[in-house]
């Protein structure tokens, strides 16, 4: 995916509307510091487009970045946040549960596991709450360079298991420090983007 353009278009906070956009939309959720702006910026060709912190729990909205004038990432904030006060976490949940439900143009989610690590609590109760919602999330395997090759095959059996996904269920290990993944993500992307528009999507 050649990307041309790319701006943040939209920040939308707890007691925001949200937008009624006619543009596709593909949504990436994940608990904090798993990630997520790393690949949001991967996917823009962008360093630091969306941002990251070393402080966890920074994206408090929901932020839409127009791609191209033909799409849109839609940043979700992240969960899992121990810092952060319940009644916070609560109306985190609460945005992003407003968002899956309201949004017309959502075609795909992605959320994002740590592959070093067996998925949590948090990530196993959002994946399911994915799935409730209507969507059936590609799950992002997040800090590929972190482990050995050798291992890759088993820790993407682990979250398999630990999320409870179906066989079906899509899961690509991603780098954002070697880009491992991107061009996958990109395809999956395309394909929604063409199964919308009735023909294959040219940037």
């Amino acid at each position: 995916m050649i990307i041309k353009d790319v701006k943040l278009e939209t920040v939308c906070g707890v007691t925001s509307r949200l937008p009624e956009n006619v543009l596709p939309e593909f949504a990436f959720s994940g608990k904090s510091n798993v990630g997520k702006s790393s690949l949001i910026n991967a996917l823009m060709n962008r360093k630091s487009y969306a941002r990251t912190s070393s402080a966890p729990g920074k994206t408090q909205t929901i932020n839409f970045y127009n791609i191209n004038g033909s799409l849109y990432y839609v940043d979700l904030p992240g969960y899992g946040y121990a810092k952060v006060s319940l009644e916070v976490k609560e109306k985190w949940g609460k945005m992003i549960e407003r968002y899956l439900r309201r949004s017309t143009m959502l075609k795909m989610v992605f959320l994002l596991v740590d592959i070093r690590h067996e998925p949590s609590g948090n990530d196993k109760l959002m994946y399911e709450w994915i799935i409730y919602n209507g969507y059936h999330p590609v799950i992002i395997a997040t800090k590929l360079d972190k482990i050995n090759r050798s291992q890759v095959q088993k820790a993407v059996k682990v979250i398999r298991h630990g999320l409870g996904m179906e066989k079906e269920g899509m899961i690509i290990p991603f780098s954002a420090e070697t880009k491992q993944g991107r061009d996958e993500i990109w395809d999956l992307i395309e394909k929604n983007l063409g199964e919308t528009a009735g023909e294959t999507f040219s940037p």
